[in-house]
């Protein structure tokens, strides 16, 4: 790699993320160049990396080119590839504005958990069309410590297993992801959400994020976490024909998760860009050594 390659950093709640600017994807980002970059000490750190890449020039993407014209190719903090990331989405859409790429309104984002509806709004917040929750059957018990707990098996695009607590303390430090079972509930690993109620339609969450570890907020999990909320509460918009709005605070701040009869959920939350640079090349050839 002999050429600088830009770079901005940017956030959603305090869900951090590298995003690097490559339309015609002629980046090469590997793994270990991801994990070297989301390193917090010796890199440019964040939960994880938003490679901004032309719906046509990603082999991945090239089926919605026609719907979307950009690609949000993430990858977690360690390298690893993640289907979706709410925060992210969000984030995304702030650099596509920020670059005059779109402007307020609608814009299609192509993720590997199928094309995103954003909406920009005029006041500063981003909501995002997260598309339908899935809830596989099946019984999951994950478990800190020695404490285990019932979980929600909901799937947002990505695997999560919501717990509801009495204590967020109760989730430990999270460093290293929370044991689950069955096993092949999640194959691939899965996004645990430790849940605390707050008032009405409105709950408290951490998470321990796939590849990631814990972080400030969780899109897909606070979606995740308002779905399995509503069921505990009788509110399956499905059956009572009404929306359910729940407020979901997480550590970096509060999103506003609405799903509507239909099935299709909403986030609302903001997003911020807060810095831009270049990546020296014979930084990242000296942190791949």
């Amino acid at each position: 790699m002999s050429t600088r390659i830009a770079f901005l950093k940017g956030h959603g709640t305090e869900n951090d993320f590298v995003i690097v600017p490559d339309p015609e994807n002629a980046v090469d980002l590997s793994p270990a160049a991801v994990a070297a970059l989301c390193d917090r000490r010796a890199g440019i750190g964040g939960d994880g990396l938003l490679h901004v890449v032309r719906s046509t020039a990603h082999p991945e993407a090239r089926a919605m080119a026609a719907e979307a014209e950009w690609f949000m190719d993430y990858r977690n903090g360690d390298g690893s590839i993640a289907e979706m990331c709410g925060n992210g989405v969000r984030v995304f859409a702030r650099y596509l504005q920020r670059a005059g790429h779109v402007s307020e309104g609608d814009v299609a984002v192509a993720t590997r958990g199928g094309v995103k509806t954003v909406h920009i709004a005029k006041e500063g917040d981003i909501t995002v069309g997260m598309g339908r929750a899935l809830l596989p059957e099946g019984d999951v018990t994950v478990s800190v410590g020695g404490r285990s707990w019932p979980a929600r098996n909901v799937n947002m695009g990505n695997p999560h297993a919501v717990a509801f607590v009495d204590d967020l303390a109760h989730a430990g430090d999270l460093l290293t992801p929370p044991p689950f079972s069955p096993a092949a509930a999640y194959p691939d690993g899965v996004n645990v959400e430790f849940v605390v109620d707050r008032g009405p339609r409105h709950v408290a969450l951490r998470v321990h994020e796939r590849g990631s570890g814990e972080t400030r907020s969780c899109g897909t999990g606070a979606c995740a976490v308002a779905v399995a909320t509503a069921r505990r509460d009788g509110a399956d918009p499905r059956v009572t024909g009404t929306p359910a709005t729940y407020t979901v605070d997480v550590p970096g701040g509060t999103l506003v998760i609405t799903e509507r009869p239909d099935g299709e959920i909403e986030m609302t939350g903001p997003a911020v860009i807060v810095a831009e640079g270049v990546i020296e090349p014979e930084w990242l050839e000296s942190a791949l050594r």
